[in-house]
């Protein structure tokens, strides 16, 4: 709202000072700045409110150490985070650029979604919250937006250089240029690092060449699921979910940046992806957000975040990937998730077996998701934390070193 504001200002009025918010830096930095604010005020706020009514986390005894004494923290904390995001992007982001409408979307809806999970375990006494099968057609429902978009929307370019023999290539700026709609996304560790959904099967023959394109939508809607699922599982001790998100929603910060700046993808030598770097103001609310949550959801947590924060921050993370072309990466820049995901795969799968073959069932684990498998052998939370955060920086910088490492 600001940036429209104040562009029209400048343009009409000459208005002093009006001309900075068409840099993204400052808009950016101002984005971070508020949602710090939003999150640790109205924190405080809505966790006096939540406390006053009695929306308090009910606890499954699991047998972890210190797990009982958490019975009662307010939960929904998630309502920070999307507050803190949503309030940012459109004081600071331009409203029409299509990647901004398609995140706030995307906040909004796995936010409902979460929040409804919440009110069900909390308001209805019912600790199974939403069904399964209702969240999972709900992230399917995103995911057909967010792929329906990305794959029509003529607004949805990347730069192509053409050169004289006809051949183009997304990144090489040497060439004339023309942005096309194109389905070209980015693998990682290779020097020509370009992939086009609609012809990943062209070495078929002409009779396969193009159909692969429709594999693009149930490609996005598998890649929202599994991040969303991720986070929400990720997200089980005070701070993991949060603190390992704001490391990601960095690194994505950057690779906006970057993609959405013509000098810096010709320097580093990318694809450029005219207005993603608007993106950056987003993901800077979100990584403000997160580490603004921290203030109170560190341990011991004076708040959760609940389903409308973890599968809400799980989605926009997915998302974003999509539309920097980075979803490739996703394995690599949230490998916590992954591992946090694969150890209830590997440890429900495995008792399955187990108990088909030899008639009970064992365990891989003492306890899955991963980091209740630490606390079990006697690690304090605040450890498993801090030493995840370590490993999501490490795998950040991993996935940042593919910029010119290939």
């Amino acid at each position: 709202m600001l940036y429209h504001l104040f562009t029209y200002l400048d343009r009409e009025f000459d208005f002093i000072g009006a001309g900075v918010f068409q840099y993204i830096s400052f808009r950016a930095g101002m984005a971070t700045l508020v949602s710090l604010l939003i999150a640790m005020i109205f924190g405080g706020r809505l966790i006096k409110i939540l406390q006053r009514k009695q929306v308090g986390e009910s606890i499954r005894d699991l047998g972890l150490e210190g797990q009982m004494e958490k019975k009662g923290t307010p939960t929904m904390g998630g309502l920070i985070i999307l507050m803190a995001i949503l309030v940012p992007v459109l004081l600071f982001a331009r409203l029409d650029n299509i990647y901004v409408q398609l995140m706030l979307v995307s906040t909004v809806w796995l936010g409902m979604i979460g929040f409804l999970d919440d009110y069900i375990k909390v308001f209805k006494k019912n600790k199974e919250g939403l069904a399964g099968r209702f969240k999972i057609l709900g992230q399917v429902g995103l995911g057909l937006i967010v792929g329906l978009t990305l794959y029509f929307n003529d607004d949805v370019v990347v730069r192509q250089y053409m050169f004289s023999d006809g051949s183009t290539s997304a990144v090489n700026a040497s060439a004339k240029y023309v942005d096309v709609h194109s389905m070209i996304t980015t693998i990682p560790f290779r020097k020509n690092n370009e992939l086009d959904y609609c012809n990943l099967f062209s070495f078929a023959g002409p009779l396969f060449e193009g159909w692969s394109c429709y594999l693009y939508i149930p490609f996005v809607i598998l890649v929202i699921t599994a991040v969303s699922n991720g986070a929400n599982i990720t997200d089980g001790i005070d701070g993991l979910a949060a603190g390992t998100s704001a490391i990601i929603g960095t690194t994505l910060a950057i690779f906006a940046w970057v993609s959405g700046n013509t000098i810096f993808a010709d320097y580093l030598n990318i694809m450029f992806i005219p207005n993603s770097g608007e993106l950056a103001i987003f993901c800077l609310a979100f990584v403000g957000a997160c580490v603004g949550f921290l203030w109170y959801n560190t341990y011991p947590a004076q708040v959760f975040m609940g389903d409308t924060g973890s599968l809400a921050i799980g989605g926009i993370i997915a998302v974003l990937a999509l539309i920097v072309r980075k979803e490739l990466l996703i394995p690599i820049l949230c490998g916590i998730f992954l591992i946090e995901n694969l150890s209830v795969m590997l440890q429900v799968s495995y008792f399955k077996y187990t108990k088909k073959k030899y008639g009970e069932g064992r365990r891989i684990f003492k306890m899955s998701p991963l980091h209740h498998h630490y606390q079990k052998l006697g690690y304090h939370e605040s450890k498993i934390v801090g030493r995840f955060w370590i490993i999501g920086i490490m795998l950040a910088i991993l996935t940042l070193a593919t910029l010119k490492l290939r």
